[in-house]
């Protein structure tokens, strides 16, 4: 397992210096609020000069790192979305996607999805504050919704999944982003019925529709909407 590690951070990394627009795994978080009353979801602002949505606001979230697939998750994915992760990924790359989603929110947001507890081994690169929280990722309340893959020509691409989590399952004050990185700015909770005034990508607004519809019907969703961008001719699917 060590070797198959080394080998894939050597691979990612020789990857990014080679290849700016390389498809990297990346994982997203649709933290919903209110949905019985006012669905709202978190979002912020990229800042002006980021290489990947300039300006745009987004939800937390950004590339798989390595290491992520070293990460022990508490609770794992209900069994319906890891099946359906596992479609499109082996089952280490689906532990990765999940713990890189929990480091992303963490990063961008300061909120924890996870619960009290005492890492085994010492923390991985990039876990370490997490893991002084006290705390130890957990997928408790995670839903995959939604993949999509960038398109050709963008200055970097991502093979995205989207992830639907109430905001119940995240400890501490929802209000209290102090713990924050720099790389959101404008952190908020937004109305969904507002969200189309604010600059967002086009996938936002195809997910944000997704998510309106999920709070209708109920979860898990009876399949999972995939933007397939892979090649020069754009697909559709659906991962059931």
């Amino acid at each position: 397992m060590g070797q198959t590690h080394a080998w894939f951070r050597r691979s990612e990394k020789l990857t990014q210096v080679l290849d700016k627009t390389a498809i990297r795994d990346a994982s997203t978080v649709i933290l919903l609020r209110d949905a019985a009353t006012n669905p709202s979801v978190l979002m912020g602002q990229r800042g002006a000069k980021a290489a990947f949505m300039p300006n745009k606001f987004v939800f937390p979230g950004g590339a798989v790192d390595a290491v992520d697939a070293e990460v022990p998750v508490a609770r794992p994915l209900p069994a319906i979305c890891a099946d359906r992760l596992c479609q499109q990924a082996d089952a280490t790359r689906a532990q990765a996607l999940v713990a890189g989603a929990i480091r992303e929110v963490w990063e961008e947001t300061g909120l924890i999805l996870g619960q009290p507890g005492q890492w085994p081994t010492p923390a991985p690169e990039g876990w370490g504050d997490f893991a002084a929280s006290g705390h130890l990722p957990s997928a408790e309340g995670f839903h995959f919704i939604f993949r999509a893959i960038t398109p050709p020509g963008r200055p970097r691409r991502f093979d995205a999944r989207f992830f639907l989590v109430e905001a119940e399952n995240a400890i501490g004050d929802l209000d209290d982003f102090s713990r924050a990185e720099d790389e959101l700015s404008h952190l908020q909770w937004i109305p969904i019925s507002q969200a189309r005034q604010f600059n967002l990508p086009f996938i936002t607004e195809v997910v944000l529709a997704e998510v309106m519809g999920l709070i209708e019907q109920g979860l898990p969703p009876a399949s999972v909407p995939f933007f397939n961008n892979s090649r020069d001719v754009s697909e559709f699917l659906r991962i059931a």
